[in-house]
């Protein structure tokens, strides 16, 4: 008999996304993005961080002050369009770990991506996320909250 307890296409994907978060140096925030195609193969990845060619060691990552990581930090979301290297995202799902912001959100339309699925909405009342759902909505982009059937996915590098 096939095993009946793997994850389903979903958690698949947010895993992914969770996956490349890992990779973001920054020290407060960590999101991951990852985009899908309608035949569920990955088109796709990214996180945040700053450009490339920015050091990581001579920009802030400070969230006050007057020098702060907010003028120079691209968003997974955005970084995944741009990672895409000129492929075409139409009609293609956007999974990410936390609600994009306005500015994602237009990136998001303008590619083409039909679908948003986000784990968590923690900046919901923020006016860049009212303005970002505001736009989703009107321009005919599904979103969604994944609720994931278990809290964690482990992944060890034993291979017996």
């Amino acid at each position: 008999m096939k095993r009946t307890d793997y994850i389903s296409w979903d958690e698949y994907f947010m895993g992914v996304a969770l996956l490349a978060a890992k990779r973001s140096k920054d020290p407060s925030t960590q999101v991951g993005a990852c985009i899908v195609d309608e035949h569920n193969v990955i088109l796709s990845t990214g996180y945040n961080g700053f450009p490339i060619g920015c050091s990581d060691d001579e920009f802030p990552w400070a969230r006050i002050g007057e020098d702060t990581k907010y003028a120079y930090v691209v968003h997974a979301e955005l970084n995944a369009i741009l990672n895409a290297n000129g492929k075409s995202l139409r009609d293609s799902t956007l999974y990410v770990v936390l609600f994009p912001c306005n500015e994602c959100a237009k990136a998001i339309i303008q590619s083409g991506i039909k679908e948003v699925v986000y784990l968590t909405d923690k900046y919901a009342g923020d006016k860049s996320t009212v303005a970002s759902k505001k736009m989703l909505s009107t321009a005919g982009v599904k979103v969604r909250r994944l609720i994931p059937r278990d809290n964690s996915i482990t992944i060890s590098f034993e291979t017996e």
